[in-house]
């Protein structure tokens, strides 16, 4: 047996929304799957990880799914300057989670989450100092 193509699903309530968030970190849309003339999940690309968008309430309608609260699993993203990234997201639908810290040797980071909760990080590695 061979898995192959792994991709991680969030449940959203306001699919377009969600859509709208993620493309401004980048990701780009590559497949909607519609019922009824209803989008109901969004597949979005960035650097070659995929990221699903479904429904909450097509998950449920569908396949008898509850999805329960965001809080296990978060979206990592690496950035050149966590505390640019964390303000562009701040201003463009995301909450604050955790300020920009510093932490190990060389590691910069923040979390926000997005408009339904779940969790993204934003790290960077610092740059050494000068001697």
């Amino acid at each position: 047996m061979e898995f192959k193509s792994p991709q991680i699903n969030l449940y959203v309530t306001d699919l377009a929304r969600s859509r709208t968030f993620y493309e401004k970190l980048g990701f780009k849309l590559t497949f909607t799957a519609e019922i009824e003339g209803e989008a109901v999940h969004h597949e979005l690309v960035l650097d070659g990880f995929k990221l699903g968008l479904a429904s909450r309430t097509s998950a449920n309608k569908v396949h008898g799914l509850t999805p329960g609260t965001n809080t296990g699993s978060e979206l990592a993203l690496w950035t050149e300057d966590t505390d640019l990234a964390l303000q562009y997201l701040l201003e463009n639908g995301g909450t604050l989670l955790s300020a920009a810290h510093d932490f190990l040797d060389d590691l910069r980071s923040a979390w926000i989450s997005d408009p339904d909760g779940n969790p993204v990080q934003l790290v960077c590695r610092r740059l050494a100092p000068e001697l």
